[in-house]
C-alpha cells in the first residue's frame, strides 16, 4: 500500500514538472511581480495602444496588470492580467505577412541561442552578425540563404551552421541570453519561403 502511494506521489510530481515546463515554454511571458526587458516590452506595446498610462519601468505592478486586463477584455481574451502567448499575438505588431499557402511547411526541433551564450561568437558561419532573424541549419536540409517564416518569431534567414545541427534541427537566434533561455527548445512548424 505504501509503495502505491509513493508511486502515485512520484507520478503526480513528474506530471507537475512536465506541465510547469510546458507552461514555461508556451505560457506566461509577463505576470504580476515579474521584472525586466519583457515587462518593458509589454508596457511599451500597451502604452502605444493607449492601455498603459504610467511610466515604463520594467516592473509588472498593479497598473501593468490592469492595463493587460483592459487590453485582453477589448480583444475578447481571458482577462487574467497575464501577457501569455495569446495576448502577445494580439499585442505585438506583425511586421510581415506572407502568403503561406504555397510555402513548404517543415517540422523542426528548434533550439534557441544568442551571441551572449557562453562560447558563442558574435558572427555566423556566413560572416554576418549573430542576431535575431538568423537561424542555424544543416545546409543539406535547409540551404544557406533560405528565407523562412517562424510563427510567433517572424522572418529569418539561414545564415549559420552548427556542429550539432543535423537534418530537421535548427537553432533560432535571439539578441540576448535571457530571450534564448525563455524560448528554450520547441518543436515547431516553420515555412520555407524560397
Amino acid at each position: 500500500m505504501r509503495l502505491g502511494k509513493l508511486s502515485f506521489c512520484i507520478l503526480a510530481g513528474l506530471l507537475m514538472v512536465f506541465f510547469a515546463s510546458v507552461a514555461a515554454a508556451h505560457g506566461a511571458m509577463v505576470e504580476a511581480g515579474d521584472e525586466g526587458r519583457y515587462v518593458e516590452e509589454v508596457q511599451t506595446l500597451l502604452k502605444e495602444k493607449g492601455y498603459y498610462k504610467a511610466e515604463i519601468h520594467g516592473r509588472c505592478d498593479e497598473a501593468t496588470v490592469e492595463a493587460i486586463k483592459a487590453f485582453q477584455r477589448a480583444h475578447h481574451l481571458d482577462a487574467d492580467g497575464i501577457a501569455g502567448p495569446m495576448t502577445m499575438r494580439k499585442l505585438r505588431p506583425v511586421a510581415h505577412r506572407h502568403d503561406l499557402s504555397h510555402a513548404r511547411v517543415v517540422t523542426v526541433n528548434a533550439y534557441a541561442y544568442s551571441p551572449q551564450d557562453p562560447g558563442m561568437g558574435k558572427y555566423t558561419a556566413s560572416g554576418t552578425p549573430l542576431r535575431r532573424g538568423v537561424i542555424a541549419v544543416d545546409p543539406n536540409y535547409i540551404p544557406i540563404g533560405t528565407n523562412v517564416y517562424i510563427p510567433d518569431y517572424g522572418d529569418a534567414v539561414a545564415e549559420d551552421i552548427g556542429w550539432n545541427i543535423q537534418g530537421n534541427t535548427i537553432d533560432i537566434a535571439f539578441d540576448t541570453h535571457e530571450e534564448a533561455l525563455y524560448f528554450g527548445r520547441q518543436v515547431l512548424e516553420i515555412y520555407i519561403l524560397d
